[in-house]
This record gives C-alpha cells, structure tokens and sequence, in this order.
C-alpha cells in the first residue's frame, strides 16, 4: 500500500472531504482548508456531506465513498485528505478501494508541524508524536506480505516478523526520544526555577492559530518572528525580555496556536511545550476580534488550556485587530476588583499596544512591593539577600555610611524576608 502516510510531496493534488454531525461547527471546514494550504498540498475539490455515524469499514458511507473515487479518477488527484481521525483498518480499506493515498486529520497536522519545526525540542516532540501516531498503523505497510503469514507456530512468515521488526525499533526509538525531552525539560525547569528566585514575571501568549499572537509579540519585544497570514506560520515557542514601567524585566513567551480538535498525539508530544502557559504567572489570550467565529474559538482554546492544566492561570483577553472593525477604539475593561479583563487593540497598526503593556503592569504591581528603605552597614547579610532577590533597583550611601536602597520585588519574598529575620522587620518596615 503506499508507505508515506501523512508526508505530502511538491505537485501533490488532494480531494478533499468533510462531513459534519451534530456537533460540528461551520468554521471547522474552512479550517480544514487551511490546513491543507499549510501543508502545501492544492485543493482540487471539496466534497460536503452529513455524517450520522460512522461507517465501520470506510468511515464515509459508501454512496460518498463513491462519489470520491469519482473525483479522484476525474480530477487526476494522488491523495485524498479526510477532515476526520480515521481508525487504521479504515484508513487501509479507503486506500484499497479509492486507490491513492489516503491521509486523515491527524496525520495532516502533523505533516505540517514536521515541516514548520525548527529547535531541537520540536523536532524531537514531531518526531515522537509521529511514531505515536505510525505506531498503531504499521500493519498496513505489510498487506502486501499478508500471504506469507502463517497461524500457528512454526508458520509465521517475513511478513509478520518484518512488522514486529519494525515495531520494536519503533519502540525503541520512541523511548530515546522521551529520554531526550526529559533532559531538554530539566533545563527548562532550571531556568524556570532562576527566573521564580528573582521574581520575574512570565507571560505567555496564547490563542487560536492566527489570531495576531506573533504580530503582538513582535510588537512588544522587537523579536522579528516570522508572521504569515498561515496556520502554524511559527510552531516552536520563542522567549524575549519585556519591560515593564514600575515592575521592570518580565520573560514573554509566544507559544503555538492551538485549532479544534487538537489531536491527542499533539497534546502528549507538546505538553512540555505548552508547559510555558502553565508555568506563566499570566496568559495573554490573543483573539482576532473581527472574526465572526471568535466565541467558538475561545471556547476551543479553554478546552486546549483545561487539557494542559493552565485553566486555572490569570488571563487577559487581548482583543487584536479592531482596525478591521468599524468604530472600535483602543480602549481597556477592567473587573469590580479594579483589575483589568480585556484589552482592544491592533497589533499590526500599533494601536493600543502601550495601553496594554500598562495594564499588564498594573495586574503585577499588585504583586509587588515599591519603597525606600535605609540599612546600617551591620545589616550587609539582609542587603546581599535583596541583592540576590534582584530586588535592589537603586543604592546609594548617606552622610551616615547607611545604606539607601530603592526596592521592588515580590510581595511574597517581602513577606518571607520579614518572617525569616525578626531585625528585618524593623528595617524593612
């Protein structure tokens, strides 16, 4: 059968497919089309339909699987592209009967992030979600030996064992690649564990795919992303300095857009990635304000964010984009308590971006304490502390030899530094 599963090729030419049940969303096929446009791959023809259930052989009901094969010959298309997960036993009889190749949902999106990842980490998270996703659909890379196996003892023939072959090297792969992550994921915790010891705020971005979240993390940081108007334009995530007026150097993080039905493959493989949004001490969720479908696509990315367990980290909602819509200005909303909940802007025409670097600061200057304390050379061990917190921004030393400190650090450490020296009390206070 054909071997290549998912890995599309220049020139290739797709029929494309996608029914929908009661629980689909209209939004979800023009997605699906841009995912094929991601994938390089040109759409010859969609065909429609609804799906009550699932047929077990074919998925698609045979009418419809007709009505394909009838495209595939008309049109000269090479692979047909389901916009559903496909068991393994259904994506081999498609194949048989349609006589191309057949790739489902799954394995489409992680063509494309095979082709989008760059750093060390993602592709070892691409190839690991990979050999997930083959592992299960080996047996159909040996229909064609499917004569030479034997039933019982002593009768096995290559065809079996050239599969358990390939399992197990595939097995043995997959753990070398966990290994590998769990280094990559110790040096991450390192440097997370710095970034907590001298209080420096995390932000992370996140959203739908194409909503503007690497526009504004241009924006704010000067980083120069690469920005496309392309699903999964940018895949692994990118860490840069933003300063903050009255807080000062806090870690942002552009993370990967999420899409419905993430597949589970994706959500194991990049927990480690997205891990940057559960570590975050705040999540800019970035949504494309003039699009219609924006509500369900919040919604599909508090699923994504609940699966990852940073559904219980602060967020502000970043509304991009107000420059397609009419009457919209740069403007911010804040909650009862004073604190802010939505921001409007547009990343691309710089409108309301400072507006929101001032309520990022004003969420973290409540975490923080900002004052003047002066300190007796005696008191050099409490000044090293302050000095290692990173909480000292200015010193000087008066006409008495005392030290005069300007100060802005965590709350929190300000509360421990009072528990933990009794004479600091009297200084600090």
């Amino acid at each position: 059968m054909f071997e290549n599963e998912g890995q599309f090729t220049e020139g290739d030419q797709a029929i494309l497919v996608s029914l929908q049940s009661q629980n689909s969303h209209a939004e979800e096929i023009c997605e699906f089309q841009e995912l094929v446009k991601a994938a390089d791959v040109r759409e010859l023809s969609l065909i429609k339909g609804k799906l009550a259930s699932a047929n077990q052989k074919y998925f698609l009901g045979t009418g419809k699987v007709e009505e394909v094969r009838e495209a595939v010959t008309a049109l000269g298309a090479n692979v047909v592209i389901i916009n559903h997960e496909l068991s393994p036993s259904q994506n081999r009889n498609l194949e048989k009967y349609l006589k191309v190749r057949v790739v489902d949902r799954t394995a489409l999106i992680l063509d494309i992030f095979a082709q989008r990842a760059e750093s060390f980490e993602g592709k070892l998270q691409v190839e690991l979600a990979q050999l997930t996703h083959i592992s299960s659909r080996l047996v159909r890379m040996w229909t064609h030996l499917d004569s030479l196996r034997g039933g019982s003892v002593g009768l096995r023939g290559p065809g079996e064992s050239q599969l358990e072959m390939d399992k197990r090297m595939i097995g043995l792969r997959i753990k070398q690649l966990k290994k590998k992550l769990e280094k990559v994921q110790q040096v991450r915790h390192q440097g997370q564990a710095l970034r907590d010891r001298l209080g420096v705020p995390v932000i992370a971005l996140v959203g739908y795919t194409n909503a503007g979240k690497s526009s504004l993390f241009n924006r704010l940081t000067d980083a120069g992303t690469y920005v496309e108007d392309k699903l999964f334009a940018t895949l692994d995530p990118k860490h840069r300095t933003l300063f903050l007026d009255n807080i000062g150097d806090a870690v942002i993080v552009d993370t990967v857009g999420f899409i419905s039905k993430l597949p589970h493959e994706l959500v194991t493989a990049f927990h480690s990635t997205l891990q940057s949004a559960v570590d975050a001490d705040l999540l800019l969720e970035v949504v494309d304000a003039s699009d219609s479908e924006r509500e369900f696509k919040s919604e599909q990315v508090a699923q994504v964010l609940e699966e990852i367990g940073a559904d219980k980290v602060p967020r502000i909602q970043v509304n991009n984009k107000i420059d397609c819509l009419n009457d919209v200005i740069p403007h911010v909303n804040y909650n009862d308590e004073g604190m802010p909940k939505s921001v409007w802007i547009s990343a691309e025409k710089d409108l309301g971006v400072q507006s929101l670097k001032d309520a990022i600061a004003i969420y973290f200057k409540d975490k923080h304490i900002s004052k003047n304390i002066i300190l007796p050379p005696s008191k050099g061990r409490l000044r090293a502390k302050l000095f290692e917190l990173n909480a000292v921004k200015n010193e000087s030393i008066n006409e008495s030899g005392e030290f005069v400190i300007e100060l802005l650090m965590q709350k929190s450490d300000w509360d421990r530094l009072q528990k933990l020296d009794a004479d600091a009390q009297i200084y600090l206070n």
